[in-house]
């Protein structure tokens, strides 16, 4: 009888324990998931993209464009009139090889034949989980990588899946935990920054769409499209005596350290 009271005892003390517990570590695990979108594609002059590709690519391609189409998975018929692109990317090959193409985001002058580009890498907010976009394929033997830029500039590749589907698809992958997106020391938050993406195309596909030799190239040419680009990522950050000391608003207003001693 003794025993099952002091049994009895030692499972109530565990109990409190864990009940009082609880909180004391629950702010080390707390998160705020949010899915936040990234670049909705909808509005070429205030999300400018352009493409760069490899040493095989037929002259003037890749080429890029705002195209009025989307996933039906998302927005269906649209029937609420919305003004919905998606990006748009024709490329050409002049043989087999890993060819491959570049979509960077950046900055747009002029118009045109006239009209420059310098990159910019994306701002990726939170700590990113996970890179989210849809994808219409051909049904080609191809494949996308995403390119990841870390607070101490490495850049990672990340495998996003292969492109031989037939029309839109949901990516989806998961942001290795390798990939620092904090330190030691305040501010503890890094953001990731996203460079660029990469479509591969596998020696063993072809370079370019079966057609006549006279036919015209955009019989050619090999199209995917790019739309609502999103991430699941984690907005919570603990609070603590003294955090606004690390806001570079604060810093800037209140030191001067570009001056010269």
């Amino acid at each position: 009888m003794k025993q099952h009271v002091v049994k009895a005892f030692c499972l109530s003390l565990a109990c409190v324990f864990i009940i009082v517990a609880n909180p004391l570590f629950a702010d080390e695990k707390a998160v705020n998931l949010e899915s936040i979108v990234v670049q909705s594609f909808d509005d070429q002059d205030a999300e400018p993209w352009f493409v760069i590709g490899s040493k095989f690519s037929t002259a003037g391609f890749p080429k890029v464009a705002y195209v009025p189409s989307w996933p039906l998975a998302i927005f269906g018929s649209n029937r609420e009139g919305k003004d919905l692109n998606s990006l748009g990317v024709a490329m050409l090959f002049d043989r087999r090889e890993y060819n491959w193409v570049d979509l960077v985001p950046g900055t747009k002058t002029g118009e045109g034949e006239d009209a420059t580009y310098a990159p910019v890498e994306l701002d990726l907010p939170g700590r990113v989980r996970m890179i989210d976009m849809w994808v219409w394929s051909p049904n080609m033997n191809y494949y996308i990588e995403a390119y990841l830029r870390d607070f101490q500039g490495a850049v990672h590749a990340i495998y996003m899946g292969e492109l031989n589907h037939i029309g839109w698809k949901n990516f989806r992958i998961n942001v290795p935990g390798s990939i620092p997106q904090s330190k030691k020391y305040l501010p503890v938050r890094e953001t990731l920054k996203l460079v660029k993406f990469r479509v591969w195309a596998r020696p063993t596909e072809v370079a370019a769409l079966p057609a006549p030799a006279d036919a015209p190239l955009q019989d050619k040419a090999i199209f995917f499209y790019f739309d609502h680009l999103k991430v699941l990522t984690d907005t919570f950050e603990a609070l603590y005596d003294g955090d606004t000391l690390t806001d570079p608003d604060f810093i800037q207003e209140n030191w001067d350290l570009e001056a010269n001693n």
